[in-house]
């Protein structure tokens, strides 16, 4: 990996050269201002988009399970990365990946579309206003009242319970879990299909184990292959079936989302627990790479944070028309970053790179739902890394904090869990003394959840 510089906060630009470097890249995104290169930041985008590819299968093998052909989730998944990550390069500058995201999509199919009942067109349109909330949020740059208004116990909370939601997701989906009249849910039968999923989720770990770039999605094309045999040579049901290598793209989600039937009081708490779902994993994200790259600002704070923030939302708003659940930063990210990315060309590398999944929707089809289960598994468990930051020994705030982990994969509703962790914390402070303690934003979140539970049971 080529060495790169940095300059402190604050210090003198850079005057280093990097011979090769195309002009106008230059002076667009910074590059040698930066301490990059043009090669540096297109290993850097190729590194950040193996590491993420993965939701080019699991978002639509997801958003099927809640109704939309699965050619035509592939395609807005495809659209919505490549045009939110491609205005997070050109906009706000930043070497971030945005795609739909994980957590994102287990809340629109599993908890409003098939916990709730909302059609899939209505769900977009939650998805949609969501969008819209996040916009305003963003144009009018009140993230640090929001952000000081929820506890961080149960920021990290929600995050911990949406992977173990996921996680759940992906054993149910394998057939590992299965339910039991006797003891809710038991281990599935041992069979062809599941030793399969077995072996593909040990060897999906150990390349994230051994730090493989693009281990997930190894881990996935492995697993396929694992599972191309049966019903041919073992077990009874043929798992994969060629359907062909390409195809035109299939927009028939397309300008499908019901934004007016979205406009019902039901549906706020829905519409609620999107926007601060995906406004917390977005502002996490970009405080994590920020820290971790140094992508600063003079005063220290993360950089181009409001556009970064703008971009977030965008994507979030034109992700329903184009028929598929809110993007949002990817994490994975940090990939890119590690290899000395730190302008906005490697998310326009990124976006670049999506392109061509457009047409590969048949082959794509190929992959069987016990072989994204494995990605699903880890990526909730990629998800529980803030556990460890919750005050455990401050019982007003654990215990909050345990209901939203607990009662998510155990409800099976992403929103039930936050839900009963807002409410639960609002009364504990509120009857022992320390009214004080709850901000305005938390009796509202508080209020929302009481007309949620009142209105869909």
């Amino acid at each position: 990996m080529q060495q790169t510089t940095t300059r402190p906060v604050g210090g003198p630009r850079s005057t280093v050269s990097h011979q090769g470097d195309l002009p106008l890249l230059d002076r667009w995104f910074g590059v040698s201002r930066r301490g990059s290169s043009l090669k540096t930041e297109i290993l850097a985008g190729i590194a950040t988009f193996l590491a993420g590819m993965y939701i080019i299968v699991v978002n639509p093998a997801i958003l099927s399970d809640a109704g939309i052909p699965f050619a035509s989730a592939l395609s807005a998944t495809v659209l919505i990365s490549f045009m939110s990550s491609l205005a997070m390069g050109l906009y706000a500058r930043n070497p971030i990946l945005v795609a739909p995201g994980m957590g994102m999509n287990a809340l629109f199919t599993y908890t409003l579309v098939m916990g709730a009942g909302l059609s899939w067109e209505v769900a977009l349109g939650c998805v949609f206003w969501s969008g819209v909330l996040f916009a305003t949020l963003a144009l009018f740059n009140v993230r640090r009242a929001v952000i000081e208004a929820i506890p961080l116990s149960l920021r990290y909370a929600i995050t911990c319970g949406i992977g173990l939601f996921i996680t759940f997701i992906g054993l149910k989906n394998a057939g590992f879990i299965v339910g039991s009249d006797a003891t809710l849910v038991s281990l599935g039968t041992i069979d062809a299909s599941l030793v399969t999923f077995f072996l593909g989720l040990v060897a999906t770990a150990i390349f994230v184990i051994l730090r493989f770039n693009g281990a997930l999605i190894m881990g996935i094309a492995l697993t396929t292959l694992l599972a191309a045999p049966m019903g041919r040579v073992w077990g009874d049901e043929v798992m994969v079936a060629w359907n062909g290598l390409a195809a035109w793209p299939d927009f028939g989600a397309v300008l499908k989302v019901d934004i007016i039937g979205a406009l019902k009081v039901a549906y706020l708490p829905f519409i609620f627990v999107m926007l601060f779902t995906n406004f917390f994993d977005a502002l996490s994200c970009f405080m994590a790479l920020s820290e971790s790259a140094d992508l600063k600002d003079e005063e220290g704070n993360p950089r181009n944070l409001k556009r970064s923030m703008t971009v977030d939302a965008f994507a979030s708003m034109i992700a329903a028309p184009l028929g598929t659940s809110a993007a949002q930063t990817f994490i994975e990210s940090g990939a890119g970053v590690a290899q000395g990315g730190r302008t906005g060309l490697v998310a326009v590398v990124i976006a670049i790179l999506f392109l061509p999944f457009l047409f590969l929707s048949p082959l794509l089809s190929l992959v069987p739902g016990i072989a994204t289960a494995p990605a699903l598994v880890l990526v909730g468990l990629f998800m529980m890394t803030p556990i460890s930051k919750i005050d455990w020994n401050h019982f007003d705030q654990a215990f909050p904090a345990f209901l939203a982990i607990i009662l998510m994969p155990l409800t099976y509703s992403i929103t039930l869990g936050i839900a009963f962790g807002f409410m639960s914390f609002v009364l504990i402070k509120a009857l022992t003394g320390k009214v004080r303690e709850i901000k305005p934003a938390m009796w509202v979140t508080a209020a929302l959840a009481v007309l949620m539970l009142l209105t869909t049971q």
